[in-house]
């Protein structure tokens, strides 16, 4: 059965405990300084980088409009606006584009969920960077001998029936990890208001706190690339909040898998036909060669014959 993670924004206060976790855990490095500028874990400018596979970042959020706010304008402490953090890192695709984009193999979805890297068989071709969707894949430039990075899901946690690292330190349960067929449900209970559905799960007064949250409806990762292993929900617009919202609803493969077995006929096809072409051509040309051989003999042979007479 596959796993996944129900992220809910509304509880996330950017303590970066989850970032913490994730370095420790696959013992990635904090860098300071590099060649280029170092990647920020939180805040308004935090990114995926290489050494980076998981972020929350900072975002500055209309309560009125529910338009995200630009930097420069000075923070109001009225109520119009409020802050949301976005965690990220790879969205785990049920289908993914880095998988069927990588002639080596190098990535590979699990029955459990989790889109694992195996950096030993990447030849660098970085593919996996131009087909996903979501611009997970990272490239160590800075290194003599770079691979790709990304977050694993914790593959190995996953696989032993512990949550991802980053979920189990999290405090305020932002994160909510289990079977992803019942954590789909339970967010479109959420969303549909289920309160009968809901108390499977929650008290009354818990359930009340929900409702009163005024979610919007959509369930980011339950359509985008086909689905994702991650889903979203959350009370403000998901394009505000800096979330992809041009990923087409198909799975990325589902657009390339027609063509390549077009591609495979097609190859096959010409590869006959320059096979036939150059054994013909073989031929012709021993053919030529043969006769020009014959023609220079039988010149030869009268010269010969004109010397001796």
């Amino acid at each position: 059965m596959a796993q996944g993670v129900l992220v809910d924004l509304t509880k996330c206060i950017g303590c970066n405990s989850c970032v913490v976790a994730c370095k420790m855990y696959n013992d990635n490095k904090w860098i300071d300084s590099r060649a280029s500028k170092p990647a920020l874990t939180s805040g308004q400018e935090a990114k995926l980088a290489d050494e980076n596979w998981t972020v929350v970042r900072k975002c500055r959020v209309s309560t009125v409009t529910g338009a995200r706010l630009d930097q420069s304008i000075p923070i109001q402490t009225d109520g119009s606006e409020v802050w949301r953090y976005v965690k990220e890192q790879c969205l785990h695709c049920k289908d993914p584009a880095c998988e069927s984009s990588c002639f080596a193999t190098a990535f590979r979805r699990t029955e459990a969920g989790p889109v694992i890297y195996y950096p030993n068989l990447c030849v660098g071709c970085r593919y996996c960077m131009l087909a996903c969707p979501f611009n997970i894949p990272k490239f160590e430039w800075d290194k003599a001998l770079p691979m790709l990075t990304k977050c694993s899901m914790c593959s190995a946690r996953v696989e032993s029936g512990d949550p991802p690292a980053c979920v189990a330190v999290c405090p305020t349960d932002v994160m909510k990890y289990g079977e992803y067929d019942s954590l789909l449900a339970e967010a479109k209970a959420i969303l549909g208001r289920d309160r009968e559905y809901l108390r499977q799960l929650y008290s009354e007064e818990e359930i009340d706190i929900l409702f009163a949250r005024g979610y919007v409806q959509h369930i980011y990762g339950e359509e985008e690339a086909g689905g994702t292993q991650w889903i979203y929900i959350s009370d403000k617009p998901f394009a505000e909040l800096g979330f992809r919202m041009n990923v087409p609803k198909r799975a990325i493969p589902s657009y390339t898998k027609g063509y390549t077995a077009k591609s495979l006929g097609v190859g096959v096809v010409w590869f006959a036909i320059l096979s036939c072409l150059y054994v013909v051509t073989g031929f012709i040309s021993r053919r030529n060669k043969r006769q020009q051989e014959k023609e220079q003999t039988a010149t030869e042979t009268e010269m010969s014959k004109s010397e001796t007479a």
